[in-house]
């Protein structure tokens, strides 16, 4: 279930909220190749599922940076201010890479509100930390400690 909120005094109160989790997500070999295009990261144990086979994890695997980007794409599932003129992201705090996520694994995004401050002129900071799970794994894909900032109407 999506947290809501419409104002910064909503989301101090929601400090240490646990958020999620998300629908499950399956990593596609179409979707790491993808990725490699845009960023020029060819890297076989991305790419190249014949040699990533024999490789050490066996098959190809998502690279760190598309995990961390698909959480992106998590937060509004989990975190969504109503009441909204703008928001940005505004960036990353720490960014750990636990696990590989194997190509065809299936992963799901929990979130923590871990901090909220009221910047004033209608505008708040947040700092969401976001743990992207890979089903059946024993350690994370990625957590990530994620900085927001949102404006609301008057």
């Amino acid at each position: 279930m999506t947290f809501r909120f419409s104002s910064a005094d909503e989301v101090v109160a929601a400090i240490g909220t646990q958020l999620g989790p998300t629908d499950w997500l399956t990593i596609e070999q179409d979707r790491i190749d993808m990725f490699a295009e845009a960023t020029g990261d060819h890297q076989w144990l991305h790419v190249d599922p014949e040699r990533a086979a024999k490789g050490p994890f066996g098959r190809t695997i998502a690279h760190g940076f598309l995990t961390l980007s698909l959480v992106n794409m998590a937060l509004p599932e989990l975190f969504m201010p109503d009441n909204l003129d703008w928001g940005v992201n505004y960036g990353v705090d720490k960014v750990r890479f636990p696990a590989p996520v194997p190509v065809g694994s299936r992963i799901r995004t929990v979130g923590e509100i871990v901090e909220a401050k009221d910047l004033g002129q209608r505008t708040i900071q947040t700092k969401v930390r976001l743990t992207v799970k890979i089903e059946e794994g024993a350690k994370p894909a990625c957590v990530a400690d994620t900085l927001q900032r949102y404006a609301f109407l008057p």
